[in-house]
């Protein structure tokens, strides 16, 4: 090491100013040859190469001692729909859900080719006014709906997915279809692999025909060269993200559905802009294999559709252990369309609904559109920990994840170099002290712990969906979440709810959500596009 590398006791005082201590002249003495060492041991471990595919040698798992889940396994009942009419212009069937999509298809009033490819001719149409689309999977497309058509046509129908056409988040591997992340250093990227989730979806039948757009490396709207994914319902605005694409094909009806994932928001913001409805499984339900990784402990993989039932169609196909990613469990899912929610016991975040706010009559007629269900609400409050606070474990974890593009500088090839953007983001995050990282998870065990005492009087409960510390909190936590519209707001934005439900609860927070969707039917709209 030469000597203008040498760690010296003042620049020991001017990292204590970083992350707030103050050590004495003679204590900084002493620590110098630790620090050192350290450096010259980050040094070794920098030396060895590491892609984005390796986690780490620790896990996080949601469940506290003592918590126990139904692992016996029933089929899931979906609602019975009527098969609608074939119309003389396919596109007539652009919006309609998975469920009446499937219908047509089981009955062979209309083809998996006949509706994949009305949905690629609208995704040319409409993407170079929305820029919802990376790579459109034709060829595939093609031969998954013959396919689908072949097996069909002999009696083997694999279920309501089967013919279904469906676009991806850029940021789940395709063998032999590049995986951009959204990020210019990745652009050509290609793995000779599927993510679990399409293969899951390839077992089902599920035809993909599109890598749709996200946020550079999982942040906002704005991807590949800058360019930013629009909302169908006010094209002047972004379509939010980090699952931009997914949401905004969904919303323009130019995928059956759609596959988004989040860490911290991802398909809670998007669906919110764009009006339509996801689900956010419980963290360790949905195999992460092949998916870009940005936080370990808190990523997620969930459909995005037009519907409630469409997204508990999509999970059901999608959840379960694969033996690759070892944060998955096998708890039953059970989905019943026909289960009674006045039985289920619903809270609402009291104090949430009393702020005022431009979605306040939205939210307060939700409130009412549950009451005239018979589901009889329980006022409760959320845990009082500071968990807004705790957003460096997904910092940290991100910039570790990308340690490599820092270092190398190769982030400076990212389009947006702004201070709410993950170059800067990543760079700043190389100075949180792991202290700090393992003092936050220790926090966040105490987040666990009061959502536990919480969720054990009740099975679903409701918020603003972005109500104070309820995304961070939940995201942190991994408890699940289906975000559904519920009006436009008082300046013509959108507005929207959560549901949340315990860990592992994903039916019923599907029930609830579903039983309030088909009393409102926002969803049915259709932006004027």
């Amino acid at each position: 090491m030469t000597d203008a590398a040498k760690i010296t006791p003042t620049d020991l005082d001017h990292a204590e100013k970083l992350i707030g201590l103050t050590f004495t002249p003679s204590e900084r003495k002493l620590m110098l040859a630790a620090v050192s060492e350290q450096r010259n041991n980050y040094a070794a471990a920098r030396a060895i190469p590491i892609v984005n595919a390796v986690p780490p040698a620790y896990v996080f798992d949601p469940r506290l001692s003592g918590m126990t889940f139904e692992t016996k396994k029933r089929r899931s009942r979906f609602g019975r729909v009527s098969t609608p009419k074939v119309p003389l212009n396919l596109d007539e069937l652009a919006f309609l859900p998975v469920t009446q999509l499937a219908k047509l298809i089981q009955s062979r009033r209309v083809t998996s080719l006949q509706l994949t490819r009305m949905y690629l001719n609208r995704l040319k149409r409409y993407d170079p006014m929305l820029h919802c689309v990376v790579t459109l999977t034709e060829e595939l497309a093609l031969k998954q709906a013959r396919k689908a058509d072949r097996e069909i046509a002999a009696g083997n129908y694999r279920g309501l997915l089967h013919g279904i056409p469906y676009g991806v988040k850029d940021l789940l591997a395709t063998r032999g279809i590049r995986t951009t992340w959204g990020a210019e250093p990745y652009r050509d990227q290609v793995f000779d692999y599927n993510a679990t989730v399409i293969d899951r979806l390839a077992e089902a039948g599920a035809v993909l025909i599109a890598k749709l757009t996200v946020g550079a490396l999982a942040w906002d709207d704005v991807g590949l060269d800058g360019v930013m994914t629009r909302n169908p319902w006010n094209v002047e605005e972004g379509s939010s993200g980090s699952s931009a694409g997914s949401a905004s094909a969904a919303a323009a009806g130019l995928v059956g559905f759609a596959i988004g994932t989040e860490t911290h928001g991802s398909i809670v913001s998007p669906c919110t802009r764009c009006r339509v409805t996801g689900l956010r499984p419980t963290f360790g339900r949905v195999s992460r294999f092949g998916a870009m990784a940005l936080s370990w402990t808190m990523d997620k993989i969930g459909p995005i559709a037009r519907s409630v039932e469409d997204c508990a169609i999509v999970f059901d196909a999608i959840y379960g252990p694969d033996d690759k990613d070892f944060t998955v469990t096998d708890y039953s899912f059970n989905y019943d369309a026909t289960s009674d929610v006045k039985r289920l016991r619903v809270g609402y975040v009291a104090s949430a609904f009393d702020v005022p706010r431009d979605n306040q009559v939205n939210d307060e007629t939700s409130l009412a559109v549950l009451r005239s269900l018979g589901i009889d609400l329980i006022p409760i409050e959320l845990p009082g920990l500071p968990v807004n606070r705790l957003e460096h474990i997904l910092m940290a974890e991100a910039a570790a994840a990308f340690d490599d593009l820092t270092r190398s500088n190769v982030d400076d090839q990212l389009a947006r170099q702004v201070v709410d953007a993950w170059p800067n983001v990543f760079r700043a995050s190389q100075l949180i002290p792991a202290v700090e990282y393992v003092q936050a998870n220790r926090i966040r065990t105490l987040a666990m712990r009061a959502m536990r005492d919480l969720m054990d009087a009740i099975d679903v409960y409701v918020a603003p969906s972005f109500h104070n510390s309820n995304l961070m909190l939940t995201n942190l936590t991994g408890h699940p979440a289906v975000v559904v519209p519920n009006g436009v707001d008082a300046k013509g934005g959108s507005s929207s709810l959560t549901f949340t439900g315990r860990l592992y609860g994903e039916a019923a927070t599907l029930s609830v959500a579903k039983a309030y969707q088909d009393a409102t039917r926002f969803h049915l709209r259709q932006p004027e596009i």
